[in-house]
């Protein structure tokens, strides 16, 4: 797989002999810590959960990781911190069946498919609230949320529309964040390749009740190649208050600034184009909770900016200035009966965009959430429900699901899930007009119906599951264009099927006095069959660049108490691109204590490899710092 991730583009590999020589001398570089630092004292990483026993932030029914019957990624405090990677971006790049699209260094910008899906079919949430941008899902990562104040990931894979409404057609992705009662700063700072630098700050200051954070961050770089420098600046508070045993509130605001040059973005024909997005995030919520009933009642804004250019320095040849808005009230609940327990909610929301290109629009929704979740006997639970919306456009759409679960052993647990998801199109979909891209008006929403059967198997420290999932879809929203002097346009296909497999292993031990240990070891296989075919003489943006193989392997080593050596390595085939493969290494000294440190690299094999767009990724590049912990 070395050898064929290495050949890209008419480049020889390197000789079979050589490798092991260039990997270990890599290696070496990165663990000389580790080896100094071997006779370390003792420590104990408060980050380390029992996966099993967290609860999933659904919106109404709240279930154990360990009890529920989907295929859910859980990336803990813990992975977070020791992934080599700086940004959410890199992190998710090692979650199994999620296909992260960088366009450069740390994913200044960044586009997430799950299951061989599309940008624009899969919804990130932020603590449960959506963070859809009507314009474009290119924006879906402009989460102002410092990688350090992160608590953990989780990743629903599948259909979502049910449980999270319209935009989670393939899956979601839900970023959380935790409030302490304990007083906190944590500071991170580091430096490497490409002019890169960046300061990280996340700091826990409760008063009385009152719980509340703030994280900062500012990241950096030259760029790895010509006209690829950006400056992203991040900054996160949010508050909450148990006013008495029944009632609580909590507050956000959040505001993130990207700016970056874009070179092979969009296009390879404008090497010069830039672009500047600023995003603003506010929310309030109210929880109230008294016996069976709970009930959460939230309203959320949404604002992004998004100045964008074909040449950086000439705004008057090609410029669009975009400005969305999205406003939104939910109320959602739950509550525990004879007939086990009723998941409800209701979601009103409001999209707009002002735009010297789309021109100005407005559309509205309506969602209404319904399910039921009943234990059959001792070891089968059911769960069904249905989402059905009203958006202006389009009329009522409805959306229902169902999934069994069956708890074989203590150790094995089988499930079954069929369900429906939805994606209206985006602004740039319907209305864009460019060069090199034009927009279609005439565009219908898309619709898919999914199906998987699956095992999850969990014994003392090691976890293990095998899913099959197939995916039939219908007025898919695809990009084409006949020949490379016509623009780019979007047309409704109208039958797509994906078929999938996904294996992997994961192995956590708990903490032992051993002076070397292996503390984490992960392993997983996808594998995705999509049978879309354009029409002859049509070519294919995005459908074609869809996972087909994936193999993601990782190890945690942990010499003494102090030093930590992660291993993780990528590989990577889709379905009309050439296959890559990727090692990264990091090393951790004194990670939990007040004064550590860190290395990593990426890329070791220094492989030439494109992930989105024609935007050519780094060769290797490195880089170190510093952490503060004070409690």
């Amino acid at each position: 797989m070395i050898l064929i991730g290495l050949a890209r583009r008419g480049k020889r590999p390197l000789p079979l002999a050589k490798l092991p020589i260039i990997l270990m001398k890599k290696a070496l570089l990165i663990g000389c810590l580790a080896i100094l630092s071997f006779q370390a004292n003792s420590q104990t990483d408060t980050t380390t959960q029992n996966l099993n026993e967290v609860i999933i932030q659904e919106n109404r029914i709240q279930i154990p990781f360990s009890k529920q019957s989907r295929n859910i990624s859980l990336i803990d405090r813990q992975q977070i911190e020791t992934t080599p990677g700086r940004s959410l971006q890199e992190v998710l790049s090692f979650v199994p069946g999620v296909d992260v699209r960088q366009r450069g260094v740390t994913g200044v910008q960044a586009d997430i498919g799950i299951r061989g899906g599309s940008f624009e079919q899969t919804l990130m949430l932020l603590n449960g609230i959506k963070l859809s941008d009507p314009q474009t899902g290119h924006h879906m990562m402009n989460i102002p949320v410092p990688l350090v104040n992160i608590d953990r990931i989780e990743v629903l894979k599948g259909p979502a529309s049910r449980i999270f409404g319209q935009n989670a057609y393939t899956g979601a992705v839900n970023v959380i964040t935790s409030l302490s009662d304990k007083q906190s700063l944590r500071l991170q700072g580091y430096g490497g390749d490409f002019g890169m630098k960046g300061i990280n700050l996340a700091g826990s200051l409760p008063v009385g009740k009152y719980r509340q954070n703030l994280a900062v961050s500012y990241d950096d770089s030259n760029g790895h190649q010509y006209n690829s420098d950006y400056q992203v600046s991040n900054i996160f508070y949010e508050g909450g208050l148990d006013l008495n045993s029944k009632n609580s509130i909590r507050g956000m605001i959040a505001y993130t600034d990207r700016t970056f040059g874009a070179n092979g973005f969009y296009t390879s024909a404008f090497p010069d184009q830039w672009e500047s997005i600023q995003t603003t995030l506010a929310s309030l919520s109210h929880t109230f909770t008294s016996g069976a009933l709970s009930l959460n009642t939230r309203m959320y804004g949404r604002r992004n900016s998004d100045e964008y250019r074909l040449r950086r320095n000439e705004p008057q040849f090609y410029q669009n200035n975009h400005t969305s808005d999205v406003f939104a009230l939910e109320t959602n609940g739950s509550y525990k009966s004879k007939l086990g327990v009723t998941g409800f909610g209701v979601e009103l929301r409001k999209e707009q965009i002002e735009s010297n290109n789309l021109g100005d629009h407005e559309r509205s929704l309506t969602g209404v959430f319904l399910e039921q979740m009943v234990n059959v006997g001792e070891k089968t639970d059911i769960r069904a429900g249905v989402y059905s919306n009203y958006y202006s456009e389009y009329g009522w759409k409805h959306f229902p699901g169902l999934e069994v679960g069956f708890q074989a052993t203590k150790a094995i647990r089988l499930y079954s899930g069929i369900g429906s998801s939805f994606r209206i199109p985006t602004y740039t979909d319907l209305f864009y007009v460019g060069p090199t891209n034009i927009g279609n008006p005439d565009l219908q929403p898309e619709q898919a119906r999914s199906f998987e059967f699956g095992g999850k198997w969990s014994h003392s420290n090691w976890r293990g599951e095998l899913v099959y999932f197939n995916r039939y879809s219908e007025s898919v929203i695809e990009w084409t264009r006949i020949n490379t002097v016509e623009p780019w346009q979007p047309q409704n296909f109208n039958e797509v099927t994906f078929n999938g497999v996904e294996a992997s292993a994961y192995y956590r031990v708990n903490p032992n006095g051993r002076s070397v240990k292996v503390k984490e070891l992960m392993f997983s296989y996808n594998f995705i069959d999509a049978n879309f075919t354009t029409q002859e003489g049509l070519e294919s943006r995005y459908a074609l660049t869809a996972l087909r193989n994936q193999v993601i392997g990782g190890v945690l080593v942990g010499f003494g108490e102090k030093v930590e050596w992660n291993t993780k390595m990528r590989y990577v085939e889709r379905i009309s691109l050439d296959p890559y493969f990727l090692l990264d290494m990091r090393v951790d000294y004194n990670r939990m204590g007040k004064l550590g440190f860190f290395a990593e690299t990426s890329n070791i094999t220094n492989t030439d490899y494109i992930e989105a767009g024609t935007v050519q990724m780094p060769g290797r590049w490195f880089r170190a710092g510093f952490m503060v912990n004070l409690e």
